[in-house]
Order: structure tokens, then C-alpha cells, then sequence
């Protein structure tokens, strides 16, 4: 499962520094949302030649690692 890691990348000079797949301007949260919205793999790699499902996978396993960690809300007063 690390080896999926290995394929979502950041970089400051890439959309932004969101996660990206593999240096492409694809980010992980644009296959994410495709997969909320309830479009299939097959459909997803139609539309990205590029990609490879592996890709698709690394997305899911990046997003449930970033799930993980604890999160604390904080008011800010204006």
C-alpha cells in the first residue's frame, strides 16, 4: 500500500500544491469527486487516457490515510 503513495505527489508549481497523480495536473480530489458522484473506474480512465488504475486506487488509499489523523476545531473571533 505505500508503493500507492509513492504516486500522489505534491508540488508548489503544480495546481496550486494540491496532491496531484504521478507530476500530472491531475489532482487527487478530482478523481475523488468523479468516484463520489458515483462514475465507475472505466468511465475515469476513459476520460483520463493517462491514468492508470493504480492511480485511481492511490486516490482512495491517500484520502483514508488523511482520514486518520485527528482534527480539532478551533472558533475564531472576528
Amino acid at each position: 500500500m505505500e508503493n500507492l503513495l509513492s504516486r500522489i505527489t505534491i508540488d508548489p508549481e503544480i495546481c496550486n500544491g494540491k496532491p496531484i497523480i504521478r507530476g500530472k495536473r491531475i489532482t487527487a480530489s478530482t478523481i475523488l469527486e468523479f468516484l463520489s458522484a458515483g462514475e465507475s473506474h472505466e468511465e475515469i480512465l476513459k476520460q483520463y487516457p493517462s491514468l492508470e488504475e493504480a492511480d485511481i486506487a492511490a486516490c482512495l488509499f491517500f484520502a483514508s490515510q488523511i482520514l486518520k489523523h485527528n482534527y480539532t476545531i478551533h472558533n475564531l473571533v472576528a
